[in-house]
């Protein structure tokens, strides 16, 4: 049995708060150099190159890549081998939030009660999910989440006599419905299957697969290359203001489900798709 320790969990985390919303993954920076070249919209091209300007102004300055440094959302898949020691793990995540928002002067955007909406003046509770698997070690993806792409998200819970074409209008009428709202060019995380809350978290997590990676199911695949060229085709384009690359990236994960149900969640991102992974 492998001890960790919180107090290396709280300290990874807070780092990982400070890079995300300081520094582009590499993942995106290389489909940001790739949609300057396929855009054929010079409006549009100006507009990526404005914004790869602006994030290499962050990196360099070490200031956040956009004023929403968003809610703390954090994936930790957990080794059965690993035992945790020094506290609680919830405690030590909300603890590196705190410290990585305060000492990273990133803007504390989270509000302890829906509708009271008192500010808790430190970035936390994050929104944790946690995976139990197999061997020694934790890994821990810190994904901050801005809320102009997340109030664009949308589930549908359809028929299964709707079918894979139900499930294209579904996403389509998502990205449609979002336009400019979700600061475009997006990456659209999208779940199939399980039940309400299931297909949701599929969504947000397909959020944070390297971008130009396809899912290993051969029907997904070829979905995440349609939804993108049919996206691209609406014209919505960066910032909103026209253009052929509309979305970077198709996420798509799967699940089994219901004989009775056929849920779909879309959630989508702005072109920063925020996101760090380290293993412990």
């Amino acid at each position: 049995m492998r001890e960790l320790s919180t107090e290396l969990i709280t300290k990874t985390i807070k780092e990982m708060c400070i890079e995300a919303n300081h520094v582009l993954s590499e993942d995106m920076k290389q489909t940001f150099s790739a949609a300057v070249r396929e855009e054929q919209a010079p409006l549009g091209r100006q507009i990526l190159q404005q914004l790869i300007e602006n994030m290499d102004i962050a990196q360099t300055e070490q200031i956040p890549i956009c004023q929403d440094t968003g809610m703390a959302v954090i994936f930790l898949e957990i080794g059965q081998d690993v035992h945790i020691t020094g506290g609680s793990l919830r405690d030590a995540v909300n603890e590196g939030v705190r410290q990585g928002y305060q000492e990273g002067y990133l803007r504390k955007s989270v509000v302890a009660d829906p509708i009271i909406r008192e500010n808790t003046k430190d970035n936390t509770p994050a929104v944790i999910h946690y995976e139990i698997t197999e061997g020694d070690q934790v890994s821990i993806t810190v994904a901050p989440k801005g809320f102009g792409s997340e109030n664009m998200s949308r589930v549908f819970m359809l028929k299964p006599a709707d079918g894979i074409e139900g499930v294209k209008q579904a996403i389509l009428t998502a990205v449609q419905d979002a336009g400019p709202n979700a600061c475009p060019p997006m990456v659209v995380g999208v779940g199939i299957g399980g039940t309400f809350e299931k297909c949701a978290i599929l969504a947000k997590k397909a959020l944070v697969r390297k971008a130009g990676e396809h899912s290993e199911i051969p029907y997904v695949k070829e979905l995440e290359e349609e939804m993108l060229e049919k996206i691209n085709e609406t014209g919505i384009g960066p910032a909103g203001l026209g253009g052929g690359i509309t979305a970077f990236a198709v996420n798509i994960n799967t699940y089994p489900t219901h004989i009775a149900g056929l849920p779909v969640a879309v959630n989508i991102c702005c072109h920063v798709n925020r996101h760090v992974t380290r293993v412990l």
